[in-house]
């Protein structure tokens, strides 16, 4: 096979993971328990693989489920729950399964389409997930043979084809620029022993097997010039969840000062966690260290813990690279941008606020009490925009109904920026003052940076200690053709976008509106 899956007239074919290296042999899964006990074994693993399996699989079962051109669909969506069960911390295949569930009113042949443009995708988003972090490596490393390590199988096994960090490493070959590959032994079930030294020799790349204990070893002996895994999980601050023993090699490179980089595709990303701390670790069962094949190294009974997966928290990461390029999680996003306005004087201190939507439901937001000159990824919150409730940890900021009211009124809105430029800030307390409740502007070639054409209405709403009394009174007011920007009396602007820039840019835009405003005036 020239690639890890493939269907086969109403048949999964997929590499048995689990033979090799010694034995290279094919499945024939005709059912959808023989794919869930594949996946659960690993004979079919690596988070895009198992992507494409789970999806396969529920077309599997709508062809089943299907007599005399109807289809159970409550029958398939309770096999599609079992599948995107069979692992629970890779999110690719919980979003491989939602994808072709779609389709499942259309029938079954709708859903088998979409599972096969799942498995089409998946080799061409990986080579140019692959080739964006070869770029990055070079130009992080320069443009010489390097030293790489990696950990874990994520080569073409690991995906229905080319791979995403071995595919990088197998990118950086073809251009003759990897001297040697260090890679971890890596449990479960030696997977790095036993499949990424396989592919390795496959493409003929020099290399040689860590001890996974000994991989910070070689980072701290500077036998590494950069790191490249793989992702189970990328959550929406960007702590990434990977196979077990990728936490320490991060903290080794970082104290190494080593590029730690993550390849993984779109599908690896999960805005709706916020952090690391949401995800569920699987636990794998004794038997997998305590014994070798069928010998016991360790005294019977002897327990173990075994997660498969650990998870590197967002600082240690160096980039996650995608299809898309280098991936900026949300809450770096949103912490990088509060920083910028800070700089800037428009976020003194604690003051202000920035937030994104996640779904339809939900939104991440700056907390509350935090500087904006010193947060990181990991001080947004979650929260809800019908009550502003927090869904998870910490505070977010007292604005928060402000930004839902926004959400709640604009469909399309993607981002929330609410800051205190000093211009815009002096426009709204003299609006307050003079009892303005709209300010115009028309004539400046600058409006067009708002998204509209020469003239604009700002409205202005009064501030209140009770910030919901604002919100409610934004929800009230503002209808779906307003522009994108509002004033609060003495306490500054808030503008929004369909992305985070959109709405920092609208906030510029605004501020400088405001400047040119007051120098007329005078």
């Amino acid at each position: 096979m020239t690639r890890s899956l493939a269907w086969d007239e109403s048949t999964i074919v997929a590499v048995d993971q689990c033979a090799l290296p010694h034995n290279y042999r094919e499945l024939r899964l005709r059912t959808v328990d023989e794919v869930i006990d594949a996946i659960k074994r690993l004979a079919i693993r690596g988070a895009p693989a198992i992507g494409v399996a789970g999806a396969l699989a529920v077309a599997l079962s709508a062809e089943q489920h299907t007599s005399d051109g109807v289809c159970d669909e409550t029958a398939v969506r309770a096999d599609a729950r079992r599948i995107a069960e069979a692992r629970p911390t890779a999110v690719n295949l919980s979003w491989a399964v939602d994808r072709v569930l779609q389709h499942l009113p259309q029938g079954a042949a709708a859903v088998l389409a979409e599972a096969q443009r799942i498995l089409s995708e998946d080799e061409e988003r990986n080579r140019a997930a692959a080739d964006h972090a070869a770029e990055l490596v070079l130009r992080l490393c320069g443009d010489r043979p390097l030293r790489l390590l990696t950990h874990c199988n994520t080569g073409r096994l690991a995906t229905v084809a080319w791979g995403t960090a071995l595919g990088t490493i197998r990118a950086l070959h073809e251009r003759g620029r990897v001297e040697e590959v260090l890679f971890g032994e890596t449990r479960p079930l030696l997977q790095g022993a036993r499949l990424t030294a396989w592919e390795l020799a496959e493409i003929g790349v020099d290399h040689r097997m860590l001890v996974d204990s000994a991989g910070p070893a070689a980072l701290a002996a500077g036998m590494v010039d950069a790191v490249l895994v793989g992702a189970d999980r990328v959550c929406a601050n960007g702590d990434v969840a990977n196979k077990i023993g990728t936490y320490s090699l991060a903290l080794a490179a970082k104290a190494a000062g080593v590029p730690f980089i993550v390849v993984a595709p779109v599908s690896t990303l999960d805005p709706a966690l916020l952090s690391g701390a949401d995800i569920v670790i699987e636990q794998r069962a004794a038997t997998e260290v305590t014994t070798l094949g069928d010998t016991l190294v360790a005294p019977r009974g002897t327990p173990a813990y075994n997660p498969a997966f650990d998870v590197t928290p967002a600082h240690l990461v160096t980039a996650v690279v995608t299809e898309d390029g280098i991936h900026q999680p949300s809450g770096h996003n949103l912490a990088e941008t509060a920083g910028q306005l800070y700089a800037r004087g428009w976020m003194e201190g604690t003051a202000g606020n920035v937030s994104v939507r996640v779904d339809a439901d939900t939104a991440l937001i700056t907390a509350s009490g935090v500087s904006k000159g010193a947060m990181t990824s990991q001080d947004v919150v979650r929260v809800r925009i019908t009550d502003s409730t927090p869904v998870g940890p910490g505070r977010p900021s007292a604005e928060t109904s402000i930004h839902n009211a926004i959400y709640a009124t604009f469909p399309d809105a993607g981002a929330v920026v609410h800051a205190h430029p000093p211009y815009a800030t002096a426009v709204a307390a003299l609006a307050a003052r003079d009892g303005t409740d709209v300010v115009e502007f028309a004539g400046l070639e600058i409006i067009k940076g708002l998204g509209l054409a020469d003239a604009v209405s700002v409205p202005v709403f009064e501030n209140h200690a009770d910030v919901p009394r604002i919100a409610a009174d934004v929800a009230a007011r503002l209808t779906a053709d307003a522009p994108p920007v509002l004033l609060i009396g003495s306490h500054g602007a808030t503008t929004w976008g369909p992305t985070l820039e959109s709405a920092r840019n609208r906030m510029e835009s605004l501020e400088t509106l405001c400047r040119l405003r007051l120098l007329i005036d005078r």
